[in-house]
């Protein structure tokens, strides 16, 4: 019989697709006051995979990446991308998203996401939170999976989730020691 060992953290990230009328600073420093002190954020970059947002949010979206540096425990997602949907209604303007937040978590072998979109690939975690590997790690790379979103697919995705985790093995050798 197995025995079960607590899990352990993985290193929190926050994808941020935004329209540019709200404020760049403002979105860090908020998801700073809720998950803590910030050790990465990507260059901002145009979100051009899809127009799933653009009724909602307008044309002309960016993308960046936030990681923080407190590592978390991954039985934490639900309650993340829960706070990540209040914060989200913060930033609303005439009843209109204008900032989406989707928290996920990265260790030396996986990226995940959460969504409170069921499909077949996703694992319920609790109160309508789900959540998905979207990425593998092998070979000194991201692999791709067939429900990963193309966005995630591309290589300048992958760069900067390569430097969230180049971040996090550096974390967890120091804590080693």
């Amino acid at each position: 019989m197995g025995v079960a060992e607590p899990f352990p953290k993985y290193k929190l990230f926050v994808a941020v697709i935004f329209n540019p009328i709200i404020n760049f600073d403002e979105i860090i420093a908020r998801c700073g006051e809720l998950w803590g002190a910030i050790d990465y954020i990507s260059e901002i970059m145009d979100f051009s995979f899809t127009d799933y947002y653009e009724e909602e949010m307008g044309r002309g979206l960016k993308r960046f990446f936030i990681a923080f540096k407190e590592l978390v425990y991954p039985s934490l997602l639900a309650d993340i991308k829960i706070a990540s949907n209040n914060l989200e209604n913060e930033f609303l303007r005439n009843g209109r998203r204008f900032v989406n937040l989707d928290p996920g978590l990265i260790n030396l072998s996986r990226v995940i996401l959460a969504t409170t979109k069921d499909n077949a690939h996703r694992i319920p975690l609790r109160d309508g939170i789900y959540a998905e590997i979207t990425l593998l790690y092998r070979k000194k790379d991201f692999l791709s999976l067939p429900w990963t979103y193309p966005d995630y697919r591309e290589e300048s995705y992958k760069k900067v989730l390569s430097d969230i985790r180049n971040l996090f093995k550096s974390q967890i050798s120091q804590s080693e020691i």
